[in-house]
């Protein structure tokens, strides 16, 4: 089993309060995720500065496709992005256009599993060809208080490897949480708050990377 990676989602309303918590944080920092908001707030101007100071690292455009794949992944693929984000309740055309244009780049693109999706759909995406898949804290967990990861989400998280799938886990994930995870096969771990609203981004991020190390290294 692989080491999980470790992503910074920055989901900021601007570039300076993007930028500032990621300048302490970036040497412990695996993939950079210009968050939804950033995207919307700051346009593909906000990738390109992202990987005009991050030549090395690994840039997420989590810019959520639902429609328009093919127009939206260029735009973002040329701004500098290594992956593009669409969500699982797109029309089967915008997987295939943005499939297509990643691949023909070498480049990735990530499914959102929103609310709605199915096995059926993840064998569809899977055969399609897509290596990668986004998965969410439970909501159903949620709306029942439980606000730890439970054994339908490893479950869950394990069906999806076997599929072929890489798996990213989000969801107020906290460094505490990580040991839940021991022997379940991720493939990124994507933490936002947790980082960028630290007093300390540094030590925060080292934490989640020591936590990672400590877990899964073992294993």
């Amino acid at each position: 089993m692989n080491r999980p990676l470790l992503q910074m989602a920055l989901d900021t309303y601007d570039l300076p309060s993007a930028l500032a918590p990621l300048q302490k944080a970036h040497h412990h920092i695996d993939i950079i995720e210009a968050g939804t908001i950033l995207c919307l707030a700051e346009g593909m101007h906000a990738v390109r500065i992202l990987r005009s100071l991050f030549p090395d690292k690994i840039l997420l455009a989590d810019v959520r496709i639902a429609e328009a794949g093919s127009i939206i992944s260029k735009m973002a693929y040329d701004a500098g992005a290594d992956w593009v984000s669409v969500v699982s309740g797109a029309a089967p055309s915008s997987f295939e256009v943005v499939l297509a244009e990643a691949q023909s780049r070498r480049k990735d693109m990530q499914i959102e599993l929103s609310d709605g999706w199915t096995w059926e759909m993840a064998q569809r995406w899977a055969d399609m060809g897509v290596q990668q898949v986004i998965f969410k804290r439970s909501r159903d967990l949620e709306a029942q208080g439980k606000l730890s990861w439970g054994q339908q989400d490893f479950e869950q998280i394990q069906r999806l490897s076997e599929m072929g799938f890489k798996v990213t886990v989000t969801g107020g994930v906290k460094p505490a949480d990580i040991p839940l995870f021991a022997g379940i096969p991720v493939h990124i771990f994507i933490a936002g708050r947790a980082i960028v609203k630290a007093d300390n981004p540094e030590a925060a991020a080292k934490e989640f990377q020591d936590t990672i190390s400590q877990t899964f290294d073992t294993i």
